[in-house]
C-alpha cells in the first residue's frame, strides 16, 4: 500500500531539529510542510548539516502562514493529526490513513489553541509523568514509524 504521508512543522525554531525531520521524511518517503514564520533561514548551515545530503531527496513545501497551509490541506481533503503533550489519546491507539498530515508544533510552545482546534485528531506519545516532552525529531520518528507500520508500507 502506498502512502502520501506528510509531516507539518508549525513555525519551527531550531534548524537542527528541522534538518533531522527532513532526513527522516526523505528516508521514509514522506513530505515535509514547513509553516512560516520560522526561527531561522532554510539555507542555514546547521539545517544542512543535520539533513546532510538527504535534503536533495526531501520533498519540502513551504507555506507563508497557517492560513495558507490550512487552505492547501482542506483543498486536498487531508486529515490533520496534531501531536501534542496536551492530548489524551496515545498515538498507538489511532488508525492512521495514507494521506494524513502529522503536525508538530514549535519546540518552545507547541501550537496555539486556534490551530489545535482545527485538528482532526490530537495525539500524544506517552512518556513518564516527570518528563516534560521528547525532542521534535524523536517525536516525528516515533509517530511516522507507527503510521508507516500500520499502513503496511514497504520501505526499501
Amino acid at each position: 500500500m502506498a502512502h502520501d504521508l506528510h509531516i507539518a512543522l508549525y513555525q519551527p525554531e531550531i534548524p537542527g531539529n528541522t534538518g533531522a525531520v527532513l532526513r527522516l521524511a526523505a528516508c521514509f518517503g514522506a513530505a515535509v510542510d514547513i509553516i512560516r514564520p520560522i526561527g531561522f533561514e532554510l539555507s542555514d548551515r546547521t539545517l544542512k548539516r543535520a539533513g546532510m545530503d538527504y535534503l536533495e531527496i526531501a520533498a519540502i513545501r513551504e507555506h507563508d502562514d497557517f492560513a495558507a497551509f490550512q487552505a492547501w490541506r482542506t483543498t486536498g481533503k487531508r486529515r490533520l493529526v496534531l501531536l501534542t503533550t496536551r492530548a489524551t489519546i496515545a498515538y498507538t491507539g489511532f488508525r492512521f490513513a495514507p494521506d494524513d498530515i502529522l503536525m508538530f508544533g514549535r519546540e518552545s510552545s507547541g501550537v496555539p489553541d486556534d490551530v489545535a482546534a482545527v485538528a482532526d485528531a490530537t495525539l500524544r506519545i506517552p512518556i513518564r509523568p516527570e518528563a516534560r516532552s521528547l525532542n521534535l525529531g524523536m517525536s516525528a520518528a516515533i509517530t511516522l514509524s507507527e503510521a508507516v507500520r500500520q499502513l503496511g508500507v514497504a520501505i526499501g
